[in-house]
C-alpha cells in the first residue's frame, strides 16, 4: 500500500470527496459518474466484502494502520490531518476513513422478486436516515429485498450506508417503475400487497392469517404523508401496527422494525 499526503484541499486527486455535506451535489455527481462514498473502517470493510470496487481512499494520517492488512495494492491512499479533510469534504471525519467506491449495475425488479419471499415496498422515503434504519432493519430482522419507487432517496447516499451500518450492501434492492402501476407486478409473483396505514380499517397485524403471511410485500410511505392514495389502492390489505396512549403512529423506521419482526417471527 502506497500513502500519498495531501496538504491542499484543491488538489484534483481527491475530487470525489468533496463537499459530502451538499445533498444535492451529490446527488447530482455520485450516481451518474458510478461512485458512492463509504465512512467508516467496518462499512468500507463490507463494503470490500459485498464485492465492490473501490476508487481511492482518504484517510487521517494517524489512521493509516487500520487498514494496513486490506488489499490496496492498486488503489489511491491518501492520508491528511483532521483540518484538510475537513476543508475537503465539509465535515469533521470524526471515524477518520472515506473510501470511494465504483457502483454496481442496478437491478432489475424482477430478479429481485424471483429471489424473495418477504419484501418491503418503499414510497417516497426520500430522509436518508430513515432509508438507512429502514435497511439495517431488513437485514437484521429476515426481510430478504427491498423495492423503491422512483421517488425515493438513494440508498448508497453516504448518510444512509452509514447509519445501515452497511446493511444496504447485504439487503438486494431494485426501483420499481411506474408507481404504482408496477404493484401489479410485485402480486403477480406471489405476494400479498400489506399497507401500513393508521386507517380505522386496518387489520392489526397480529390478526393476519397465514395465507397473508407467506408471501408478504409491505407498503411504507413517506414520513407524514404516508402512502399515496394510489399505492393504497395497488394494496391488498391494510395493516396496522395497534397504538397505545393516543399516539397515532411511529416513526417509519420503528414502524418497519416492528412489521418486519412481526413478519418474520
Amino acid at each position: 500500500m502506497t500513502v500519498e499526503t495531501i496538504t491542499d484541499p484543491g488538489d484534483e486527486r481527491i475530487g470525489d470527496y468533496r463537499a459530502l455535506t451538499d445533498v444535492e451535489l451529490r446527488t447530482r455527481w455520485e450516481p451518474p459518474n458510478g461512485l458512492f462514498i463509504a465512512e467508516g473502517e467496518l462499512v468500507l470493510r463490507r463494503a470490500l466484502r459485498a464485492g465492490y470496487r473501490m476508487r481511492s481512499v482518504l484517510i487521517d494520517a494517524k489512521r493509516v494502520s487500520q487498514i494496513e492488512d486490506l488489499p490496496l495494492d492498486d488503489v489511491p491512499v491518501y492520508a491528511g490531518d483532521q483540518v484538510t479533510l475537513e476543508a475537503i469534504t465539509g465535515f469533521h471525519v470524526h471515524r477518520g476513513v472515506l473510501a470511494s467506491f465504483h457502483r454496481k449495475p442496478e437491478r432489475a425488479a424482477g430478479d429481485v422478486l424471483a429471489s424473495a419471499k418477504r419484501i418491503a415496498l418503499l414510497e417516497d422515503i426520500n430522509n436518508h436516515t430513515n432509508l438507512g434504519a429502514l435497511f439495517r432493519s431488513a437485514a437484521g430482522l429476515g426481510m430478504d429485498a427491498v423495492l423503491l419507487s422512483p421517488s425515493c432517496a438513494d440508498p448508497l447516499y453516504r448518510r444512509s450506508i452509514r447509519v445501515s451500518m452497511g446493511e444496504v450492501f447485504a439487503v438486494p434492492y431494485a426501483r420499481l417503475d411506474p408507481w404504482p402501476s408496477a404493484l401489479a407486478a410485485v402480486r403477480d409473483a406471489g405476494f400479498t400487497l400489506l399497507a401500513m396505514t393508521p386507517a380505522a380499517d386496518a387489520v392489526a397485524m397480529r390478526d393476519l392469517n397465514p395465507r397473508q403471511r407467506e408471501r408478504p410485500a409491505l407498503l411504507l410511505g413517506a414520513e407524514g404523508p404516508g402512502l399515496t392514495r394510489g399505492a393504497l389502492a395497488a394494496s391488498d390489505v391494510r395493516v396496522v401496527i395497534p397504538m397505545h396512549a393516543s399516539v397515532d403512529s411511529l416513526n417509519v423506521a420503528a414502524a418497519a422494525a416492528v412489521a418486519f419482526y412481526e413478519l418474520c417471527r
